[in-house]
């Protein structure tokens, strides 16, 4: 009796050091900083590599890291309870063991193991990433065949998972770390907004931040060239769309610099110039390309200007390689520009706001937090808060501001009156 326990003894010690490495392995591994582990692989570091080749695959090393871990103690407790019930036989025996084997396992197979992982995940995730390696080739097999029956249970009760679903998103993760490290105060508003934009792009659609046809300077391409010459001077934009007939038959845009090289040339003066020869071609985009697809193609055609149309063909606006930019590092302002125009602040920290600002520059003007995803213009977002077109004086209370109405032009909001926060205003 004794030379048994004498031999099992220290195989249960030892089969509770495996489990405690199972334990950091699963920690350390899913704490480890993705950012750090490529730094070190691009320097050569081996084990940084296996780090990553083992989270590219998470969901197959944890299965393997979890199953390797409760074959472990299962075999202890086992190895436990037939020495405890051969010295203390009957109920009791089993009781023992199990109360024993608990006590174990909890302290030395998961919280001290666990919490050594937690305090140094980076260091400890290397350092077992090569027995989770063999861990991983070992039972994979055996894992993958368990997650195929889950997923077939799973659809019993109408729950339909694909065998690479990704859980988290990348860019979810880099935008909760984004917004954690916000509230801790090490990344100050600016550069979250200007994170937070990047992370938008494929999000968004050009119709949310083109200028919309009613603002588009147009020029009529069968106007005398002086009189067109004098109107293109007199835009503050470098490119005009020029349209024959109607405002839909867009059939080229007028550059600047191609204006000044032309008047530079012409001989015979100002009424010399042949337009016609001078345009380029438009171009036309859906509105429903997102910002991260359309900034590649102004990347790809060298090109900072494109017209949007439905899918009708219809014309609806406008979107340049600047729009783009500016969703992610704020209002490019030059000579010509005005700071959020439609904005102006008030003595009592109100604002009173033009009904075509778009919710997102309002909220980077003001450090506001207004819903985005709602409506583009903060009119469409009283509108759709209300869901009614309001009167001018009604004043209606969301996202923890004021909303008053000013102005009404037929069925537009054109001006409104926000306060700030409630929170503050009441402080």
């Amino acid at each position: 009796m004794i030379a048994a326990i004498l031999t099992l003894a220290p195989i249960v010690l030892g089969l509770l050091a495996i489990s405690a490495l199972f334990s950091a392995a699963e920690t350390s591994l899913t704490a480890a900083s993705r950012a750090r582990m490529h730094q070190l692989e691009r320097e050569g570091d081996r084990a940084a590599r296996r780090v990553n080749r083992l989270l590219a695959d998470q969901e197959t090393m944890i299965g393997a890291v979890l199953l390797g871990n409760n074959l472990v103690n299962i075999l202890a407790s086992a190895l436990a309870t037939q020495v405890l019930t051969a010295l203390i036989p009957g109920p009791w025996g089993v009781a023992a063991a199990t109360a024993m084997m608990t006590v174990l396992v909890l302290v030395f197979a998961e919280v001290l193991p666990k919490t050594l992982a937690i305090l140094k995940s980076d260091d400890v995730a290397r350092f077992l990433s090569g027995p989770t390696q063999v861990a991983v080739r070992l039972f994979g097999p055996v894992v993958y065949t368990v997650q195929w029956i889950v997923r077939r249970t799973l659809r019993l009760f109408g729950v339909k998972l694909d065998m690479g679903v990704d859980v988290l998103a990348a860019h979810e993760e880099i935008r909760g770390a984004v917004e954690y490290h916000h509230s801790e105060g090490s990344v100050e508003s600016g550069d979250r907004r200007m994170l937070g934009g990047v992370l938008d792009l494929s999000d968004m659609d050009v119709s949310e931040i083109m200028v919309h046809r009613k603002s588009i300077v147009l020029i009529d391409a069968d106007l005398p060239p002086r009189e067109l010459v004098t109107e293109a001077l007199e835009a503050q934009h470098t490119r005009i769309p020029l349209y024959r007939d109607n405002a839909d038959n867009i059939i080229g845009v007028l550059h600047a610099r191609d204006l000044l090289r032309a008047l530079a040339a012409a001989e015979g003066g100002v009424d010399s110039i042949d337009i016609a020869a001078i345009l380029r071609e438009p171009w036309f985009i859906p509105d429903t390309t997102s910002l991260k697809d359309q900034l590649a193609a102004f990347l790809k055609r060298k090109s900072h200007f494109a017209l949007v149309v439905d899918e009708y063909g219809a014309l609806q606006g406008l979107v340049t390689l600047e729009d783009i930019l500016e969703e992610i590092v704020g209002e490019i302002e030059d000579e010509h520009d005005t700071s959020v125009e439609g904005l102006r602040r008030q003595a009592d920290g109100s604002v009173h706001v033009d009904g075509h600002v778009p919710v997102r520059d309002l909220n980077r003007a003001m450090d506001w937090d207004l819903p985005e995803g709602e409506a583009v213009t903060i009119a469409g977002l009283v509108i759709h808060e209300a869901q009614t077109i309001p009167e001018p004086g009604q004043i209606f209370i969301f996202h923890h501001h004021r909303f008053q109405v000013l102005r009404r032009q037929r069925n537009q909001v054109t001006a409104l009156r926000i306060s700030g926060r409630l929170e503050e205003a009441h402080a």
